[in-house]
C-alpha cells in the first residue's frame, strides 16, 4: 500500500462526508460542513493507522494487533460529539438526527479508511435519500408542523 493510496482513502472519506455536511449546513443545523468533514476525515485516519500504521510492530505468532478496536474507539469517541449537538429547548429535544448524521459520517470515514469506497458512497446515497425523503414528506403532508414551527419563532 503506498503513501498515495492511502491519501485517497482519506481523500474519499473528506469528500463523502462533506457532501452530507453541506446537507446539514443547508438546513442551518447545528454541526454542519466542518464538522462532518472533520469526522469523516478523522475517522478514515484512525483506520488507516489502524490497519497500516503498526506493521512491524509485535508481529509474532504469540501476538496479533487487532484492527477492529480504533475502530470501535472511533464509534465511541463520536458519542460525545453527537451528545454535544442534541439540545433540550422549550421541552423539546433537538439535534438527534444531526447527532446521528455525525455518527453516520464517522462510519463512512472508517469505511474509505479500509478501501471500501463502493460500500462508503452508497452509504452517503442512502443518507442523503433518507434526509431529503424525510424532509420531503414532512413538508408535503404534515402542514401542522411547519406552522406550528413558524408560531414559536
Amino acid at each position: 500500500m503506498t503513501e498515495w493510496e492511502l491519501i485517497l482513502r482519506i481523500a474519499a472519506a473528506a469528500i463523502l462526508g462533506s457532501i452530507i455536511g453541506l446537507e446539514r449546513e443547508y438546513r442551518a443545523k447545528a454541526a454542519g460542513f466542518r464538522t462532518h468533514f472533520l469526522v469523516a476525515v478523522g475517522s478514515a485516519l484512525f483506520m488507516v493507522i489502524s490497519v497500516y500504521g503498526f506493521d512491524g510492530v509485535l508481529v509474532s505468532e504469540q501476538h496479533r494487533l487487532d484492527v477492529s478496536r480504533i475502530a470501535a474507539q472511533v464509534v465511541t469517541g463520536i458519542g460525545f460529539i453527537g451528545a454535544g449537538v442534541i439540545i433540550l429547548q422549550k421541552n423539546i429535544v433537538r439535534g438527534v438526527t444531526t447527532a446521528a448524521a455525525v455518527w453516520v459520517v464517522a462510519a463512512i470515514g472508517l469505511a474509505c479508511g479500509a478501501g471500501m469506497f463502493i460500500l462508503a458512497s452508497a452509504t452517503t446515497v442512502i443518507v442523503l435519500l433518507g434526509l431529503e425523503a424525510f424532509n420531503f414528506f414532512l413538508r408535503r403532508f404534515d402542514n401542522r408542523h411547519y406552522q406550528k414551527d413558524d408560531e414559536t419563532k
